[in-house]
């Protein structure tokens, strides 16, 4: 049996979009209708509650929207060739603990950091940023510092 396929983060987004929207103008009406038929309306939770989510869905929905414009804006063109940047993977000495570790830079959309998917906001991918290979990084984590040497960088047109 096969592993399912990793979705790419404008996959997520697409998906959880296509989602929102469908409760969002389908299920969500029918919610409030249903609750509004039950009378007075000041002290009924159900409409209530269909009030609150409609409001998050609608601001979710913006929100996601938002992301899919700042994802579909990334000139890949316009990445570093010789240092750290999206769609980088790079290989890592974690010198304190004397292992190697793989990361690739992604948007906080695609980030899993049990598949080395780090996203280049997150602390470790900030600190990883614009370097290149034969750097020392020294990231803060909740743990205290951690010290990784960049032992080599593919950047995003290394594979192409």
């Amino acid at each position: 049996m096969s592993e399912p396929k990793q979705l790419t983060g404008k996959e997520k987004i697409l998906a959880e979009l296509k989602s929102l929207e469908y409760e969002f103008t389908i299920e969500l009406p029918k919610a409030l209708r249903t609750a509004a038929a039950l009378g007075d309306l000041s002290e009924n939770s159900e409409y209530k509650y269909a009030r609150e989510r409609q409001d998050y869905v609608r601001a979710r929905i913006r929100q996601l929207q938002q992301q899919l414009v700042k994802l579909s804006s990334i000139d890949i063109s316009r990445l570093p060739r010789d240092r750290a940047s999206y769609g980088s993977t790079l290989l890592l000495l974690d010198i304190d603990r004397d292992a190697e570790i793989t990361y690739r830079l992604v948007t906080p959309e695609e980030a899993d950091y049990e598949q080395g998917l780090i996203s280049t906001s997150s602390p470790i991918g900030r600190s990883l940023l614009n370097k290149q290979e034969g750097d020392e990084v020294v990231v803060q984590t909740p743990n205290g510092p951690r010290k990784f040497e960049i032992i080599r960088l593919t950047t995003i047109h290394d594979e192409k």
